[in-house]
């Protein structure tokens, strides 16, 4: 089965438009590869996205888009593609990555959305989801983006652009990037609940069910005493990246409520409403400013066997995208 039947078959019957990569599980070859031919995606949908789309009924077996694949799977998407113009990273050494995004006329992009306060989302994980870095890169000039990137040790990373074009829909193309040396693998993190950083305790609440708005709340202490004074962090409380383990497709959400609506607090807890679209691993990686510091705690968790019952009404909470 080739890679292109693969991914379609994950993608089958998604309620959330997840994001693509270029080599799914293995990764072996230079910096950026050749990219895929673009698609377009149908009125109404959003295509290789991380943001929440929901369809009246899931497609018919084999008949299912080509557009509803998971975010950050692909290089290039509805003719849109991210090409690293950086070809060498040593491990441990800061590098000043350069990449671009370039359109359909297949000119540099120079004009985008902000989105989350920013234009532009540069996502770096190692393949074994341990190491994750959100960084924010700096348009140069004639489109292209800089951003100082240091991969911890040898080994493969898929890098994400989470961008939205003027004029079109926001997408998440990704790329694998490779740190040259010695390369010793390792397993996914065992499956969590709590996550220690730099003094702060996170617990996760909430379970991942597959294909359908699952609430997850994140609850932080620090010393044993709740923080109720978190600080804002592109526009919310919190940030949740998730990365399905395997081929790391990549979901993007954000919590219910955003500060200063009025019923938001700032913590202790940060509620979350995200849709997975099959039974497996996700690590998930939450973003939380306190004390003018950004932290981040990983949890891996299994979206289990559960099947919801259809005529209970979907949970998706007073949240926005």
């Amino acid at each position: 089965m080739n890679t292109a039947a693969k991914v379609g078959a994950y993608a089958l019957g998604l309620a959330l438009v997840f994001g693509g990569a270029l080599g799914v599980g293995n990764a072996v070859g230079p910096v950026g590869g050749q990219p895929d031919a673009g698609r377009t995606a149908d009125a109404g949908q959003t295509a290789g996205t991380g943001h929440s789309v929901h369809t009246s009924e899931p497609p018919a077996a084999g008949d299912e888009p080509e557009e509803m694949i998971p975010g950050g799977l692909q290089v290039s998407q509805n003719g849109y593609t991210l090409t690293p113009l950086t070809t060498q990273i040593k491990p441990g050494e800061p590098t000043d990555f350069r990449f671009t995004v370039t359109g359909p006329d297949g000119a540099p992009v120079t004009d985008y959305k902000v989105q989350h306060d920013k234009k532009l989302h540069f996502i770096v994980v190692s393949r074994e989801l341990r190491d994750f870095q959100h960084l924010h890169p700096e348009q140069t000039g004639d489109g292209v983006w800089s951003v100082k990137l240091t991969l911890p040790e040898a080994g493969t990373y898929r890098a994400f652009a989470d961008f939205a074009p003027q004029g079109a829909t926001a997408l998440t193309l990704g790329v694998d990037l490779y740190a040259e040396g010695d390369y010793q693998p390792r397993s996914l993190p065992e499956a969590n609940r709590t996550a220690s950083v730099d003094g702060y305790t996170v617990e996760l609440g909430g379970d991942l069910v597959p294909g359908r708005s699952s609430k997850l709340t994140l609850k932080v202490t620090k010393d044993g005493e709740p923080v109720t004074d978190l600080q804002p962090y592109l526009g919310a409380y919190g940030h949740l990246v998730a990365l399905r383990a395997g081929d790391l497709a990549y979901l993007h959400v954000h919590p219910d409520g955003e500060p200063g609506d009025g019923k938001t607090k700032p913590g202790p807890e940060i509620t979350f409403y995200a849709e997975v679209p099959s039974r497996g691993d996700y690590r998930l990686f939450l973003d939380f400013r306190h004390a003018g510091a950004v932290r981040t705690a990983a949890f891996t968790v299994r979206a289990g066997e559960i099947t919801p019952d259809p005529a209970a009404p979907e949970e998706h909470g007073d949240h926005t995208h």
